[in-house]
């Protein structure tokens, strides 16, 4: 699964890297974060064709990370709808209405993983996987709109919007790691990928498609990183694996 990663780069540095043509949280700055975690809110990417206009137009939007389905009584639900596995989303309740048309692009700088320490049963090793030219990573992911039926229909508060993380099995070189890995959508991809008209879920699938192998790098990083309450660069600074042999 992919339950934490790393976000620093500023708003405005994603407006341009993603072609953005409308900031849709124009009040809201986030700030570098180097422990995204489940429930916290995060930037994605998404296109939609705002009333009266005639084409898609892709946004920057603020959103809490943990999808909730429309149809969820509560938002609770979220805390358990970060990932979206490729295999079953088209089909699973929670999330093949988002596939079919509110999929996204989630920036991230990296993401973590835990690798269990050879002979130690409750130890694990922290790795932080990130592309080798340290560019930023287009993470597959869904958002969903919910209503919140117990506030008033002015309430700012009454539409909550949500975001999952879609997973794929883990190329060889990371497998070793964790068997899951976040789907990235390279940049020739992003458009189609975004497009909300594009509802043939058969030919949105046919989009994600693995990153190159090598395209990745891992290398341990420090246990802090297990405490959402831990923040900042030092989080992803390389580090002597804890015990030995916790590497392969």
């Amino acid at each position: 699964m992919c339950g934490r990663y790393a976000s620093a780069r500023k708003k405005h540095e994603l407006l341009e890297e993603f072609e953005v043509e409308q900031d849709a949280s124009p009040d809201e700055e986030l700030q570098p974060d180097y422990n995204v975690a489940p429930t916290k809110q995060v930037y994605a990417v998404l296109s939609r064709v705002p009333k009266e206009a005639e084409r898609a137009v892709r946004q920057l939007r603020v959103m809490r990370w943990g999808l909730v389905p429309v149809w969820a009584k509560d938002p609770s639900i979220g805390s358990r709808m970060i990932n979206a596995r490729l295999e079953t989303v088209a089909e699973k309740p929670a999330f093949k209405r988002a596939f079919a048309s509110r999929r996204c692009l989630l920036p991230a700088d990296g993401y973590f993983e835990w690798m269990p320490v050879e002979g130690e049963k409750k130890k694990k090793q922290p790795f932080y996987i990130h592309p080798e030219d340290d560019g930023v990573l287009a993470m597959a992911g869904l958002y969903e709109f919910w209503k919140d039926p117990t506030r008033a229909e002015d309430d700012p508060l009454k539409w909550l919007v949500t975001c999952t993380v879609i997973t794929t099995q883990a190329e060889d070189d990371l497998g070793h790691i964790h068997d899951r890995m976040p789907m990235m959508i390279e940049r020739e991809r992003w458009a189609e990928w975004l497009d909300p008209t594009l509802t043939d879920t058969g030919q949105a699938s046919r989009l994600l498609v693995p990153a190159d192998a090598g395209r990745l790098v891992a290398y341990p990083v420090s246990t802090d990183v297990n405490s959402v309450r831990n923040n900042g660069p030092h989080l992803i600074e390389p580090q002597e694996p804890e015990e030995e042999g916790a590497l392969f």
